[in-house]
């Protein structure tokens, strides 16, 4: 998550064969692996020599640019110097109907991508999405970049967000103390990685949960929630106000009826505004607008969950995210127009990514979202989880498919 997202490092330059931000003294293109004008090849190597990565498989691991099978510790390619794709680069996963269609494949009901974005040179978000017996759960963490090992803090978050919300909601457990409960147990996952005041992983947590017609949110930090109405419909502003977004819910579900943001940022801004200090305009428009107030790590104090329940009043997609997506696309009406064939996108998509329909391509959707944000920029990490509801079908498993970004954000 980025603090600044129009920041820059110094003496940035431009790669001449890709256009990728590059750096004084880089030899290579990490983006392309052109060598860059003024860069003097590489000293020859001193002992140990560069030593090849451990094989991903029987038939080991080769570069993709040029095929060579030496790669040094920093994942560079020996021969052409290509910087390679690592794990979490990018991640698709999905989770399937427990019955068969009418075909007899099981559908998908649910989907999420997590891309390494443009700018950042490894992916510090995490990703899970789970079924349980009456729904599906999903969790984004955004690593929060100022922390030492933010990637680590992401992945612990997510992971055990998500089992421990599957082990409550199968054993029976109420919708909002299983979702709480979890993210306390990711919280206390994240702050064990600390060894020393000065190393505090930390990071950014956001849950979603379906059972039966009922969708739950939890969440601490500025990763988000939105629902998005079938229709298209929006909410105004003054209509989101008239719902409370309590610490923990009274159990008196709020409708959803028009596209509408379901969280409320642990951020600056969103405490200014609160206050009344300042207006959200002027409050976007400060330097600290991202510093995020609330986090999982080890320096974080007392946890205190955000957590709310809502019922849906028609079809429509929850959608999770990372402030990857949400910088470029804040408001619900967007975020909908981007995934409804027919509405109008923001002015400046109107030559993206074709719009997908969550409901029939739920990772088509996660995918189109994320183009769209690698398209306007992608200059942080991006993680989208995309459910559909009605669900088709009570969903049964996640099935992963690849990898996951990053992001920096002071705080």
């Amino acid at each position: 998550m980025t603090g600044d997202p129009n920041g820059a490092k110094a003496a940035e330059l431009a790669c001449p064969a890709c256009g990728e931000i590059v750096f004084a003294g880089e030899v290579f293109c990490e983006e392309c692996g052109h060598r860059l004008a003024g860069a003097q090849p590489p000293e020859p190597p001193a002992e140990p020599a560069p030593v090849e990565v451990p094989p991903a498989g029987p038939a080991g691991r080769s570069c993709p640019g040029c095929g060579g099978t030496v790669i040094d510790v920093d994942g560079y390619c020996g021969s052409c110097g290509l910087r390679q794709p690592a794990e979490r680069d990018h991640v698709e996963m999905t989770v399937t109907a427990r019955r068969g269609g009418t075909n007899g494949t099981r559908p998908v009901v649910a989907a999420g991508a997590s891309d390494r974005g443009r700018r950042y040179s490894r992916n510090e978000d995490a990703l899970a999405i789970v079924a349980h017996t009456a729904g599906v759960a999903a969790v984004v963490s955004d690593g929060v970049g100022s922390s030492q090992r933010p990637d680590e803090a992401s992945r612990a978050a997510a992971e055990t967000g998500a089992a421990e919300l599957v082990a409550r909601l199968d054993a029976g457990e109420d919708p909002e103390d299983a979702t709480r409960l979890a993210a306390l147990k990711a919280a206390a996952a994240v702050a064990a990685l600390g060894t020393s005041p000065g190393d505090a992983p930390s990071c950014t947590y956001v849950s979603a949960v379906t059972r039966g017609a009922a969708v739950t949110v939890g969440w601490v930090g500025d990763s988000r929630a939105y629902w998005l109405s079938a229709d298209g419909a929006v909410e105004s502003a003054e209509e989101i106000e008239d719902v409370e977004l309590a610490e923990v819910s009274t159990g008196d579900m709020a409708e959803l009826g028009p596209s509408r943001r379901l969280t409320d940022d642990d951020s600056w801004a969103a405490f200014m505004v609160a206050e009344g200090s300042l207006t959200e305009a002027e409050a976007e428009a400060h330097p600290n607008a991202h510093v995020i107030t609330a986090w999982l790590g080890a320096d974080a104090g007392e946890v205190r969950p955000h957590v709310a329940s809502f019922r849906p009043a028609g079809p429509g997609t929850l959608l999770v995210c990372s402030d990857g997506l949400w910088n470029y696309f804040p408001e619900a009406r967007d975020l909908a127009a981007l995934l409804t064939p027919g509405l109008d996108v923001p002015a400046d998509r109107s030559d993206a990514s074709a719009a997908a329909d969550p409901a029939a391509d739920p990772l088509g959707a996660a995918r189109t979202l994320v183009r769209h944000a690698l398209d306007a920029g992608g200059r942080d990490n991006i993680t989208v989880a995309v459910i559909p509801l009605p669900s088709p079908a009570a969903p049964q498993s996640s099935i992963p498919q690849s990898t996951s970004p990053s992001t920096e954000q002071p705080r």
